[in-house]
């Protein structure tokens, strides 16, 4: 039996315990991520740090995501997706422990770098191979539900703000707040990741396969085979411009969450508590366009629905950019949200839609490196422009990147019947 002929044959129950369970493992990374975000306060008070020092030690933590977005192929290659989300997770909940430490029981900067460049590399790392599963699943399932995986990334981090809030409400320390956090994502992962099933073309041995059955399978890749075709996919044009359509929707998704509130305040000069409510606005109105974007994609097709978001998108920036009264920057907000929220998931099927399924997941693995690297480096870049042109300005910069990824829709289209 081949990996195709097991893969038709895989009954419903098991895709959706395999779908299931990519969708614990995106919310397991979206708790950690507010987990230690909602703590940063409490963090720097500890330890005494000025808003220069608070930027440094973020740094850290983006520098080592940078590391695990390239070193998740690699990790995917040698180990698969199982061991690979389950272990990269783990590094995560060691790298909260350890911030934890550094933040509530023995003041210590060094300790927080640490625990900070481990919780980056290993959220890096679960992000490009979570995204990598999730894809092969939708695949199998025969219908997207990509948009609706990265909707439980959000509702992880609403999650994990609304226990860091409890916790700061009822003054427990960073510390044992943290731990309990960690025990938690490390048990999730490793039971969750149970249910994705093995991948003979990653070089894992099927689930409960005979001798004759191996046989049959393809012949098992060396690692440096693996580690080639990986790198074999960044010579396709089409793959580049599905990742420049993630790019410009990522960028603006990743601007909005760092500057938005920051351009309430300071571009339309309204108070704090607005400023929180339009970013609570933007929030949700991403999550639901995320959970109810399946069924229009499977409906429309990608192209037109990529075309028509890079439209509305730019069109509510402009709103909110441009916009002098409160109602337009809560219209603009909504549809800058709407606009921006497919791009990524739409560019992980776009890019894991090829007959050959270990290409795909080099592909993904490609694309996910493309759109995580505007969200580590958009919010520096309008920050730069922010401080020269004013932060209104700077945001202008998003609105033509959402033109730029609706010309490069095309690169989306379908290519394999499901």
């Amino acid at each position: 039996m081949t990996d195709a002929d097991r893969a038709a044959r895989r009954p419903t129950r098991e895709l959706r315990a395999w779908r299931n369970a990519v969708f614990a493992v995106f919310f397991l990374s979206g708790l950690s991520m507010a987990s230690w975000v909602a703590r940063i306060p409490a963090v720097r008070d500890f330890n005494e740090l000025s808003t220069q020092g608070v930027g440094l030690v973020i740094l850290a933590g983006s520098i080592a995501s940078i590391g695990g977005l390239v070193a998740a192929p690699i990790v995917l290659a040698r180990f698969g997706p199982r061991i690979g989300m389950a272990s990269t997770l783990v590094v995560v909940s060691v790298g909260l422990v350890s911030v934890g430490i550094g933040s509530s029981i023995v003041p210590s900067i060094p300790l927080v770098v640490l625990g900070l460049a481990l919780f980056g590399f290993g959220n890096g790392a679960v992000d490009v191979i979570m995204n990598v599963s999730g894809a092969e699943a939708e695949r199998e399932i025969g219908r997207t539900v990509m948009p609706l995986m990265h909707a439980f990334f959000s509702f992880g981090t609403v999650a994990g703000a609304a226990v860091a809030a409890g916790a700061s409400a009822l003054s427990i320390a960073v510390f044992p707040h943290l731990v309990v956090v960690a025990i938690a994502i490390a048990i999730a992962a490793v039971v969750a990741v149970r249910f994705v099933p093995m991948r003979t073309e990653l070089g894992e041995a099927p689930e409960g396969a005979s001798s004759s059955e191996t046989d049959a399978a393809p012949p098992r890749r060396t690692f440096g085979e693996r580690l080639r075709a990986s790198l074999r996919v960044w010579g396709d044009l089409r793959l580049w411009l599905i990742g420049l359509v993630m790019l410009g929707m990522s960028f603006a998704e990743g601007s909005a969450n760092d500057w938005i509130a920051l351009a309430v305040v300071d571009g339309h000069h309204f108070d704090a508590t607005a400023a929180a409510a339009i970013f609570t606005v933007f929030t949700v109105a991403m999550t639901a366009s995320r959970v109810l974007g399946g069924p229009v994609l499977d409906r429309f097709g990608r192209v037109p629905v990529i075309r028509v978001l890079a439209a509305v998108g730019a069109g509510g920036l402009a709103l909110f950019i441009f916009g002098t009264e409160p109602w337009m920057l809560v219209v603009g907000t909504v549809l800058w949200g709407a606009g921006c929220s497919l791009g990524f998931p739409v560019g992980m099927s776009a890019a894991a839609d090829v007959p050959d399924r270990a290409e795909s997941a080099a592909r993904v693995s490609a694309v996910a490196m493309i759109g995580y690297c505007a969200f580590l480096v958009g919010p520096p870049v309008l920050g730069f422009l922010g401080e020269h042109f004013g932060i209104l300005n700077a945001l202008l910069v998003l609105l033509g990147l959402l033109v730029v990824a609706g010309l490069a829709a095309p690169a989306v289209r379908e290519r394999t019947r499901r």
